[in-house]
């Protein structure tokens, strides 16, 4: 059976929250909505329509959810040309590859932001599939992103460990019934990510890939962590 790394890329592999943010928060400015960045910040990593959601409420106007989204994605691009990758986000992707874990990445990236984030990252040689929110009919926190991730792998979810830095990662990865790593680069706290499902968390990238041998990547190590 195939082993599985699956990873979360906004704020997991590439330091692109905090753009985000500013994006959702300058869309909804223009649109009238006076949202706190601090609320914007825990929202990332849902899905754009979720996301509108869980800031606006119910009572918004849905019919502005394309107009807020299409906001975002064209302030967002202009990072593009700039997006900056983790320390070491490549070698950790290149060293789980050579010990025989296939990479598939988890994302609500659309296309365009996804070639964006890959080059940013600069590992595609070790990377197997993408995972998208537009392949399944719900984003996290739902688990149907996860579960593609392992359909794409070849993968049980007892063979898989995601990696991720949101709340919303660490959910979709637990009701997937994936074993899951949190990373602190996202800005999120441990106990958030730990109340969520995390099994261990981490600094960064760099710091799983230094501590790999006694992380849940390691034979019999799942419950590792710092």
């Amino acid at each position: 059976m195939n082993r599985a790394a699956l990873f979360d890329v906004d704020g997991t592999l590439a330091d692109t929250n905090h753009l985000h943010v500013t994006c959702w928060w300058e869309a909804m400015r223009q649109a009238g909505h006076s949202v706190a960045m601090h609320d914007i910040h825990r929202a990332v990593g849902l899905p754009g329509e979720d996301l509108l959601v869980h800031l606006l409420g119910d009572d918004r106007d849905p019919g502005e959810d394309e107009r807020l989204s299409a906001a975002h994605d064209t302030l967002y691009a202009t990072y593009f040309d700039r997006l900056p990758g983790l320390d070491r986000a490549a070698e950790l992707l290149r060293e789980l590859d050579r010990r025989g874990w296939r990479v598939v990445l988890v994302t609500s990236a659309g296309e365009a932001e996804l070639t964006a984030l890959r080059g940013a990252i600069g590992a595609d040689d070790a990377i197997t599939a993408t995972a998208s929110s537009d392949d399944v009919s719900a984003g996290k926190p739902a688990p149907d992103p996860v579960r593609q991730g392992l359909e794409l792998a070849g993968a049980a979810a007892g063979d898989a460990v995601f990696v991720g830095d949101t709340v919303w990662d660490m959910k979709a990865a637990t009701r997937a019934g994936v074993s899951c790593v949190g990373l602190l680069c996202g800005g999120i706290p441990r106990r958030d990510l730990e109340e969520a499902g995390a099994r261990a968390v981490y600094r960064h990238p760099a710091d799983l890939l230094a501590a790999l041998d006694d992380s849940p990547f390691a034979d019999g190590s799942r419950e590792a962590g710092r």
